[in-house]
């Protein structure tokens, strides 16, 4: 039993490194803070947006990959298995003669 315990990862690294108390973590020391005092996106309030060359294809590219996505997902042809199950007893009853038209009541309340 006290083998299987020496093969564990904790024990192999700290009997590795000559340490037995502490368990080694991997991290640089303690975590450094920078306090905000800047500006939303490095701009001053009132200072006039630039745009670069690539932003106006990035954005437009963006719109025509949504709109074709749009009319992909619209005019998906309908798979469900439920449609599918409809179609097929519709087709049944034909073949046996059953009358596929129910007769409309007239429901007052």
């Amino acid at each position: 039993m006290l083998g299987l315990a020496l093969l564990t990862t904790r024990r192999s690294v700290a009997t590795s490194l000559g340490s037995s108390r502490h368990l080694l973590r991997g991290g640089h020391g303690p975590q450094k803070f920078n306090e905000p005092g800047g500006y939303l996106f490095g701009r001053k309030p009132g200072e006039k947006y630039e745009e670069e060359g690539w932003e106006t294809i990035w954005i437009g590219g963006f719109t025509i990959a949504f709109g074709l996505a749009a009319l992909g997902v619209y005019y998906k042809p309908d798979t469900r298995v439920r449609t599918w199950a409809r179609a097929e007893a519709e087709r049944q009853m034909r073949e046996e003669g059953d009358v596929l038209v129910y007769k409309q009541t007239e429901y007052r309340a």
